[in-house]
């Protein structure tokens, strides 16, 4: 969406969506999350969608914009890069840096996941709990976002009802993927994302360093 109008209205149309889609996600992983991991995230998560609060008002669009490109490629590279050896598992300091960049930039943007990801992929946690943890989190993320965000003057009519016209959408696409985990090579899935994440992330950049 950020391609196509301006990621501040993106934000804010999203929101809901995401709201409605968490409920649908969260029936189908509930409880199946790693607890240790959460009491590191969770807190830490909620501290980043503070600062993101206090520090949204002097972000301009061309800056979201490089900031979702930046982020977009660094994990790209981030995760392609070679490797020697097992990586070793993140330190509970770690977790909390990752997480409070993911909560800041999940609520600039919404694109708390690849921060979440660097901490979460070296843990090594099987996929339901895997898949659990990322729901739980981004779910506390989004329901936390809403005060903010109506302090911030970020819901008007229009997108408000842009949002509704996405819920049904958003909410078939989240049992979608219910139904896509258990059926398709994990190969293949990261192939698609990582070049979807490239195209978009170049777009953005451009878009964002061309528009300063």
């Amino acid at each position: 969406m950020a391609l196509v109008i301006s990621p501040v209205q993106a934000a804010a149309v999203m929101l809901p969506v995401l709201c409605v889609m968490d409920l649908a996600g969260l029936k189908a992983y509930f409880g199946l999350w790693n607890r240790r991991i959460m009491r590191i995230i969770l807190p830490a998560g909620l501290l980043g969608c503070a600062i993101g609060t206090l520090s949204f008002r002097f972000l301009s669009d061309n800056l979201i914009r490089i900031l979702l490109g930046a982020i977009a490629l660094g994990f790209l590279a981030h995760s392609l890069r070679p490797r020697a050896g097992a990586p070793r598992k993140p330190s509970d300091a770690e977790g909390w840096f990752w997480g409070t960049l993911s909560g800041l930039t999940s609520f600039v943007a919404h694109s708390g996941g690849p921060p979440l990801l660097v901490y979460l992929l070296p843990q090594k946690l099987d996929k339901t709990a895997f898949v659990a943890c990322s729901l739980v989190f981004f779910g506390a993320m989004n329901y936390a976002k809403i005060l903010p965000y109506l302090w911030l003057g970020l819901f008007d009519a229009r997108n408000l009802a842009s949002s509704l016209v996405l819920i049904p959408v958003g909410v078939a696409g989240t049992y979608l993927g219910v139904w896509l985990q258990a059926r398709m090579k994990p190969a293949t899935f990261y192939r698609i994302i990582y070049a979807v994440l490239f195209m978009t992330g170049t777009k953005l950049l451009y878009d964002g360093v061309s528009g300063l």
